[in-house]
């Protein structure tokens, strides 16, 4: 093979990991022997992207690219483990409790770690693992489920919102320690939010109320999710 076309090779590998990255968020890995792949990291970033595409200017996870990975990641005999690293401000309600109900409903050992917010519809995301991490600098918020816009049959579209929300109460209620009561407070909290009800917990604070099982970072996430093998 000539230097010329070992050269098109590296390009063409590098363009790859580039569109793998830009489109997914998540690095391929790479094929060296000498590299664990008994594990699948996923990111969950930005805006939970649901039915509706999100404005190009915005960082987005597109729901329908995170669950065939792990769908892949279930179907794979070498993937032990499944690592979840959150940094989202929320987004599409029914898109973001899909993927919740996805990650808790797989079998193999699930970790998750709250990076700078788990917020909205993050919450129940971080909640969805086996085991969930939050580091101390990072917040979360618990608020109502709400729209902008238009509202045609004002108290039919209560009694949808009424319905979604409790399905998102009874879902983090069953994925964490939490108590109701607690978490009831906490969602409808006037005193802590300018413009809005709810609550921000930062770090320690939200393994205190038990939303999160403990504060640790990326090696002591990693390490229990080994432990879980």
């Amino acid at each position: 093979m000539s230097f010329l076309n070992l050269n098109n090779d590296k390009d063409k590998n590098n363009e790859e990991e580039i569109e793998s990255i830009i489109e997914l968020g998540t690095e391929k890995q790479s094929d060296s022997k000498n590299i664990p792949k008994n594990i699948q990291f996923l990111t969950i970033i930005g805006e939970i992207e649901g039915h509706n595409v999100s404005p190009p200017q915005k960082k987005a996870t597109k729901y329908e690219h995170i669950i065939p990975l792990l769908i892949a990641a279930m179907e794979d005999p070498n993937i032990k483990g499944i690592f979840i690293m959150l940094n989202t401000i929320g987004g599409d309600v029914e898109a973001g409790l899909a993927l919740a109900e996805m990650i808790n409903s797989i079998d193999k050992p699930t970790v998750s770690l709250v990076l700078g917010g788990g917020h909205s519809i993050g919450v129940p995301l971080a909640t969805a693992s086996d085991y969930s991490f939050i580091v101390p600098s990072a917040s979360m918020t618990i608020h109502p489920i709400r729209t902008t816009g238009l509202v045609i049959s004002g108290p039919q579209t209560f009694r949808y919102f009424e319905k979604m929300q409790q399905r998102i109460i009874d879902f983090i209620l069953r994925t964490s320690k939490i108590d109701r009561k607690v978490l009831m407070e906490l969602m409808y909290a006037t005193d802590e939010i300018a413009n809005d009800v709810g609550t921000i917990l930062i770090g320690q604070e939200a393994v205190e109320y038990g939303l999160i099982d403990d504060v640790g970072g990326f090696s002591k996430a990693l390490n229990k999710l080994k432990s879980l093998f």
